[in-house]
């Protein structure tokens, strides 16, 4: 196996549930809200983000983004906390990322088994920096996000630039991601082998390979090495 491609959330990356730390940046700013106001603000912050994410193409286009993300939480909280000068710093703040525990020592394994390692996800441009932040940066060889690209998963032109960029045809890689349509059926459409990683226990769809989590991608008979 030439390449092995990797999403980012879900995969590589958890978020920190971010509802009780949004809650402890506004303390820390002199506003108290409930875990409620605090929940519902931020899941419609994040239903904005989602559908907005690729177009921050920059890091310029990414500012703008959090304004808006910003906007659409102050909606949702009470009005003194909307009247915060340091809203979007307090919401960035409590947006914590971390790699899954046995996610760098799993990255090393591949890298020394000889596989170019290609993150692909729906992303924005700042992937780049919570990579570089959580510790993963120098163990992937390249990033491919959605906002940079074009083109989000399952869109088969993004599996066919990573595969581009590790020099490696479809037969010669396998992509891992937490999601069916996104990663599963994606890259099975740029005929790439496909690993779901099911952290949460739940069975595979009939015909779906699945790991528990990164290190399903150590054992025999999954990783195939490739040639030299």
């Amino acid at each position: 196996m030439r390449a092995v491609l990797l999403d980012a959330l879900g995969t590589l990356l958890e978020l920190e549930p971010p509802w009780p730390l949004l809650r402890e940046e506004l303390a820390r700013r002199g506003v108290e809200v409930t875990e409620d106001d605090a929940r519902g603000a931020l899941l419609a912050e994040m239903a904005y983000y989602r559908a907005h994410h690729d177009e921050a193409v920059d890091l310029a286009a990414l500012d703008d983004l959090r304004d808006r993300c910003t906007a659409v939480l102050a909606a949702g909280l009470p009005p003194r906390a909307r009247e915060l000068p340091d809203l979007k710093a307090a919401l960035l703040a409590s947006l914590r990322f971390r790699p899954y525990p046995e996610v760098p020592e799993v990255l090393a394994a591949l890298r020394e088994r000889g596989a170019a390692l290609v993150v692909v996800s729906n992303w924005d441009v700042s992937l780049h920096g919570v990579l570089a932040a959580t510790g993963l940066a120098p163990l992937v060889d390249h990033v491919l996000t959605s906002a940079e690209e074009g083109a989000a998963k399952p869109d088969r032109a993004i599996f066919a630039r990573a595969l581009a960029r590790a020099g490696a045809r479809p037969g010669e890689a396998v992509h891992a991601g937490d999601s069916v349509e996104a990663d599963v059926e994606g890259a099975r459409a740029a005929g790439v082998r496909a690993v779901l990683v099911a952290r949460d226990g739940a069975p595979a769809p009939a015909g779906v390979e699945a790991v528990a989590d990164l290190r399903g991608l150590l054992a025999p008979g999954l990783y195939r090495p490739g040639p030299a």
